[in-house]
């Protein structure tokens, strides 16, 4: 999206992976295998289903702009829905619900795990494997252009596939924020804005940096455990902050 602070959410993609776990906490999908990690991961695609209907209205009008507007307005739909569940539940439904919102890296089976680690791993490759049109996509479109990127196939494939990545983490963790704004900017700043580089050091510091959150949120207020995302926001929420002032917004 050619936005530094633009973060995986921004479209609404891990909303509509959210209201799907949800939908799938209060019907009590929960109980069949894999039940509220496909309904997250359904929540995902009828998002990116959504973009391209309304984003493709007009011939041409899949521009970076337009994604981010469209985006704004799914994640607000899809958080009124999500409030609305919250609002009708019971007690017990509702403590499940929050807690999951904000991040939680305890409820996934070895088996759900498996599956999310093999998709991930694919899906990385495939993303890895668009490193160069990546790499000339941040110089501009014009110049990406001129030197043979297909814009109208890449974007969607690369808004596609990051999109199953994302729906892929949100329905065994739920929404942990922040972590895809901090993590890039820091592995950028480190090693530079080659995507081939990037791309991994990124997943990998970003894994580890969720490792950490996790176990603080664990041990900080022991016998009582936080959200994982509570430690992301504290740590993310500044560091946005941050960010805004070295751009000058």
């Amino acid at each position: 999206l050619r936005n530094p602070l633009a973060d995986p959410y921004i479209l609404g993609i891990s909303s509509g992976s959210a209201l799907g776990a949800i939908i799938g906490i209060v019907s009590g999908a929960g109980s069949f295998y894999l039940g509220i990690p496909l309904l997250a991961f359904c929540g995902a695609l009828i998002t990116v289903f959504l973009l391209f209907i309304v984003a493709g209205g007009a011939k041409g009008a899949l521009t970076d702009n337009t994604l981010l507007l469209i985006g704004v307005v799914i994640n607000a739909f899809f958080s009124a829905a999500i409030l609305f569940f919250l609002s009708i539940v019971d007690s017990l439904e509702l403590h499940s619900i929050t807690f999951w919102l904000m991040g939680d890296l305890s409820r996934a089976s070895l088996s759900e795990i498996g599956v999310a680690a093999f998709c991930l791993i694919v899906g990385f490759i495939l993303l890895y494997g668009q490193a160069r049109k990546l790499n000339l996509i941040v110089q501009g479109e014009e110049t990406a252009l001129h030197l043979g990127v297909d814009l109208e196939r890449t974007k969607p494939w690369l808004l596609v596939l990051t999109s199953l990545i994302i729906s892929v983490v949100v329905s065994l963790a739920g929404i942990i924020g922040f972590i895809g704004i901090i993590v890039p900017h820091m592995m950028r700043l480190i090693f530079g804005s080659d995507h081939r580089l990037l791309l991994p050091t990124s997943a990998l510091f970003g894994a580890s940096f969720l490792v950490l959150a996790d176990t603080v949120a664990r041990v900080i207020l022991t016998p009582a455990e936080l959200p994982v995302g509570v430690i992301t926001a504290l740590c993310g929420a500044p560091y946005f902050v941050f960010l805004l002032k070295r751009k000058g917004l």
